[in-house]
């Protein structure tokens, strides 16, 4: 490997969802594509550092890679894989010293059963509920989800308080009532909701509460004299998204609506209630993923410690170069990969390329944000970065015919 190499890295993207379902660059419909494994054998082999940042979630980093290892016949470490959910790992001590969400109560919506619920406790979150578990306590929240009722029941566990009820009938909020009941402080959306409704109906109520007291309505909103109209102005519970994407590639042959489509649906629900922006209202919420700059943030730290490891196995050490100069962002999706890749501005300097593939989500024309380069496949991204890193071992592997 030639120092100018050693001073540079390869980082391929990867777009994995829920049930296996995988698209793009790696996999589709859990199938590889044909040179993925190729790829990142060649990268390993040659102690190249790379990591995989994916859209996708749902699952512990562990059970996913373990997955993802096991389809491709490469073997790959949690340390590598970064999740669209993984950043809320930062999140556990937002709120400051003896404020900190890890104790607080927090909503977490997606995801199968409660898997979602256990990743988030693995976070170290300590006090985490979900939609199901207020449906199957108070079925009466959304009487359209009966269907669900034994999924629901399936995973759900009791909630630390009941939902807000007062027997109050001049309107005023009862301070002996509020005491005794559920107050979320966050609501972090994992991964896609298997049933939209009752998400959507729990989130809007939670909202438009009173300091995120379920139950409740905050007598701010509306109020025009306030920013947002009062809407969000009442101690509400952040609403934070893991995932924008609005497509993603399946096994069916068009592609399916992800997370971004729930979060579309709900803000025209929001919009419905509130007046929307011919109001001045906006429905205020944290986005993650990509193509944010967060997300790509996280990455960069999540790569540079993974290649100083590297460094070290190889005894670079001190005496190498610890600046990280070229990430190649490989991805299939404009909207996210290219765009992210496009948009983020390293604080340390580093300057990223974005690498479009034609192995999933883009099916050719102009797409709507421009790469550095646009390739067959992953193996081809592979070789681009390598020889523009001036790379000199042989790259073998036949060609692609895209």
């Amino acid at each position: 490997m030639t120092s100018t190499v050693d001073d540079e890295c390869v980082m391929r993207s990867e777009d994995l969802y829920q049930n296996s379902q995988h698209h793009g660059v790696l996999l589709r419909s859990a199938k590889p594509l044909p040179r993925a494994q190729h790829a990142l054998k060649y990268l390993q082999r040659h102690r190249i550092p790379f990591i995989l940042l994916t859209n996708g979630g749902g699952k512990h980093e562990r059970e996913r890679v373990d997955e993802l290892s096991q389809r491709l016949d490469v073997p790959l470490d949690v340390s590598q894989f970064v999740q669209s959910h993984t950043p809320f790992q930062e999140l556990v001590n937002e709120g400051g010293k003896g404020n900190e969400l890890r104790d607080k109560c927090v909503l977490v919506s997606g995801g199968d059963g409660d898997r979602c619920r256990n990743v988030a406790e693995s976070y170290g979150f300590r006090n985490v509920i979900t939609p199901g578990d207020i449906f199957h306590a108070y079925p009466e929240i959304w009487p359209f989800s009966s269907n669900f009722a034994s999924y629901y029941a399936g995973h759900a566990r009791p909630l630390p308080f009941p939902p807000y009820i007062s027997a109050s009938t001049d309107g005023r909020l009862d301070q002996k009532a509020l005491s005794k009941s559920l107050k979320v402080d966050a609501v972090f959306v994992f991964n896609d909701p298997r049933d939209w409704a009752l998400d959507l109906q729990i989130i809007l109520d939670l909202l438009l509460s009173h300091r995120g007291y379920l139950g409740t309505l905050s007598p701010l909103n509306g109020d025009s004299s306030l920013p947002n109209c009062g809407y969000q102005q009442n101690g509400q519970p952040p609403l934070y998204f893991a995932n924008p994407d609005l497509w993603w590639a399946a096994a069916y042959h068009l592609n399916r609506l992800g997370q971004g489509g729930f979060r579309e649906a709900l803000e025209g629900v929001w919009a419905a209630v509130t007046g929307g922006k011919e109001k001045g209202v906006e429905l205020k919420k944290i986005m993650y993923g990509k193509p944010y700059t967060v997300t790509y943030g996280f990455a960069e730290g999540i790569l540079q410690s993974f290649r100083e490891e590297m460094l070290e196995e190889k005894n670079v050490g001190k005496g190498g170069s610890n600046t990280l100069k070229n990430v190649y962002m490989v991805g299939d999706n404009p909207e996210s990969d290219i765009r992210g890749a496009n948009e983020y501005r390293s604080s340390q300097g580093t300057k990223w390329h974005s690498v479009l593939v034609k192995s999933g989500v883009y099916n050719g024309g102009e797409p709507a944000w421009k790469p550095t380069a646009t390739v067959g496949d992953v193996w081809d991204a592979v070789q681009l970065g390598l020889i523009r890193s001036g790379w000199l071992e042989p790259m073998e592997g036949e060609q692609s015919d895209r």
